[in-house]
C-alpha cells in the first residue's frame, strides 16, 4: 500500500514537472490569455472589439512585437492602455527573467548536463552570475525608462498638461526600451519627425534595450573597451557598424523621395534616416510612413528585421552574434583559415552550428508564415505580404499598412508567427545546449558542396 501511495505521489510530481521551453510557452501562453480576457472587458475598449483583435492585440504586446489591427489610442480606454503596457513590461522584461530563472531552474536537479544547460543558455561562466543577471534585467529596465519617462514628459509638456504628458512618456518608454513598438498616436510618431528630443530619445531607448543585459553589464563592470568581454566588443561593434551602415543607405535611398525624406530639412533627413535605420531592430516605431518607402528600403528593412538585436535582450531576429559568427564563418572559410577567431580570441565549431541552426529555423518560419499568407491574401502585393512576416516572426512590428485588412485566418497566421518568433530561437537554445554524444563513430565521406 505504501509502495502504491508513494509512486502515485511520484507520478503527480512528474507530470507538473515541465521541461523549461514548456514553461516558457506555457508561461507567455498564460500572459496571452490573460491579457486578452482583460482587454475584451467592457470598460477597456470603445466600442465593439472583437475577440480576435483582442488576442491579436494581447499576442502582440506580450510578444513585444508592435503589430496592431486596431488605433490603440482610440480603440482602448485609460484602463485599455495600461493593460497594454503591463503586457509589454512582462513580455520584455518577463521574457529575460523567466529565461534566466528557467535555465536556473536546471541546476537543482544535481547534474553536470543541467548546470552547462543552464551556464550556456544565460551566456554566463558560472550559476552565481546568472542570478546577478536576474536582478540586473529589473534594475536596468526600470533606470532607463524612468530617465526615458523624465526627458519625454519634459518634451511633450510642451504640449499637453502634465498628467497627458506624463503617461505618454511612461508608456513610450516602456514600449520603446522593451522594444515594444506600440503607439498611443494613430501615426505612430510621424508627427514628431521634426522634435529631436523625442525622436532621439526614443531611438536610444529601444537601441539600449536591444544591446543585451549582460552587455549592458559588462559595460558598467569594465568602463574600458579593453576590458570588456570579446562577446560584448563583438555585440558592440557589430550594432555600431549595422547602424552607421544602415543610416547611410537609407538616406541614400529616401533623400530623394517626395513622400518620405525629400520634403525634409537635412538635419530632420538625417534624424529620420537615424530613426529608421536603427527602428527595424526590433522596435516597430515609425516616423516616415512605411508603405511610401523605395521598394529598396524595404529591402534593407526586412534584412535589418531579420539580424535584430543583441542576446538576451528585448529585441527580436536572429540576434546580432548570430549574424557575425556567420559571417565570419564564411570569411575564414574564403580564407582557407582552420581557425575562426575574433579579438584574438578562437570560437568553437558549436557555436558556428548553433548560429546556422538559429537562421535556418527563423528562416524556414518566415517561408512557411509568407507561403501561408500568399494562400489566403492572393489580393495583396508580394512585398507587403513578405515585409509582414518578416516583422511577426522578428517580432518587430514594423508594417507597410496591410494588417488592419488582412483576414481572420491571415491574422491567426501572424498570431502563431510572433509567439513562435519570439520563443524559437531561447527553446532551440535549450534544445542544443543539452550535449548528446553517441558512442557509436561513423565512417567519414565526402559530400559536394556548391
Amino acid at each position: 500500500m505504501k509502495f502504491k501511495k508513494t509512486e502515485l505521489i511520484n507520478k503527480k510530481q512528474n507530470s507538473i514537472n515541465l521541461s523549461p521551453p514548456s514553461l516558457l510557452a506555457l508561461g507567455f501562453l498564460s500572459f496571452i490569455v490573460i491579457g486578452t480576457i482583460l482587454l475584451k472587458l467592457p470598460f477597456a475598449h470603445h466600442g465593439e472589439l472583437p475577440w480576435l483583435k483582442a488576442l491579436f492585440t494581447a499576442t502582440s504586446a506580450v510578444t513585444i512585437t508592435g503589430l496592431s489591427v486596431v488605433n490603440v489610442g482610440e480603440s482602448f480606454t485609460l484602463f485599455g492602455e495600461i493593460i497594454i503596457m503591463i503586457l509589454i513590461q512582462c513580455g520584455g522584461l518577463g521574457f529575460m527573467t523567466f529565461a534566466i530563472l528557467a535555465a536556473l531552474s536546471l541546476s537543482s536537479k544535481v547534474g553536470l548536463k543541467q548546470q552547462i544547460m543552464a551556464q550556456e543558455t544565460i551566456g554566463q561562466t558560472s550559476l552565481a552570475r546568472a542570478t546577478f543577471t536576474v536582478k540586473g534585467v529589473l534594475l536596468y529596465s526600470l533606470f532607463f525608462e524612468g530617465v526615458g519617462t523624465f526627458i519625454l514628459t519634459i518634451a511633450w509638456m510642451q504640449h499637453y498638461d502634465f498628467g497627458h504628458a506624463f503617461f505618454y512618456a511612461l508608456f513610450y518608454s516602456v514600449s520603446a526600451f522593451n522594444n515594444g513598438g506600440f503607439s498611443l498616436f494613430p501615426n505612430s510618431l510621424m508627427s514628431f519627425s521634426d522634435q529631436y528630443m523625442v525622436t532621439f530619445t526614443i531611438s536610444m531607448l529601444y537601441i539600449i534595450g536591444g544591446i543585451g543585459f549582460v552587455v549592458l553589464m559588462d559595460i558598467k563592470r569594465a568602463k574600458r573597451w579593453k576590458k570588456l568581454s570579446t562577446n560584448s566588443k563583438l555585440i558592440l561593434s557589430t550594432i555600431a557598424g549595422l547602424n552607421l551602415f544602415a543610416f547611410i543607405v537609407i538616406w541614400c535611398l529616401e533623400a530623394s523621395n517626395p513622400l518620405t525624406l525629400a520634403p525634409m530639412s537635412v538635419g530632420d533627413q538625417a534624424l529620420n534616416a537615424w530613426f529608421h535605420a536603427t527602428v527595424p531592430r526590433s522596435s516597430g516605431f515609425n516616423s516616415v510612413e512605411v508603405s511610401s518607402m523605395t521598394d529598396a528600403s524595404a529591402l534593407v528593412t526586412m534584412v535589418l528585421m531579420f539580424i535584430g538585436g543583441g542576446s538576451l535582450s528585448t529585441a527580436g531576429g536572429i540576434k546580432v552574434g548570430t549574424f557575425i559568427i556567420m559571417v565570419l564563418s564564411v570569411i575564414t572559410f574564403l580564407r582557407r583559415s582552420d581557425e575562426l577567431t575574433v579579438f584574438k580570441h578562437s570560437i568553437p565549431y558549436h557555436i558556428t552550428f548553433k548560429a546556422l541552426a538559429v537562421i535556418s529555423i527563423t528562416f524556414m518560419l518566415i517561408l512557411v508564415g509568407f507561403f501561408a499568407l500568399l494562400i489566403l491574401e492572393p489580393n495583396k502585393r508580394f512585398l507587403d505580404l513578405l515585409f509582414e512576416a518578416v516583422s511577426a516572426a522578428c517580432t518587430v512590428g514594423l508594417s507597410r499598412g496591410v494588417t488592419e485588412d488582412l483576414r481572420p485566418a491571415s491574422l491567426i497566421t501572424l498570431i502563431m508567427l510572433m509567439f513562435a518568433g519570439r520563443l524559437g530561437p531561447l527553446t532551440l537554445a535549450y534544445l542544443i545546449a543539452t550535449p548528446k554524444k553517441s558512442r557509436v563513430n561513423h565512417p567519414s565521406t565526402e559530400i559536394q558542396i556548391g
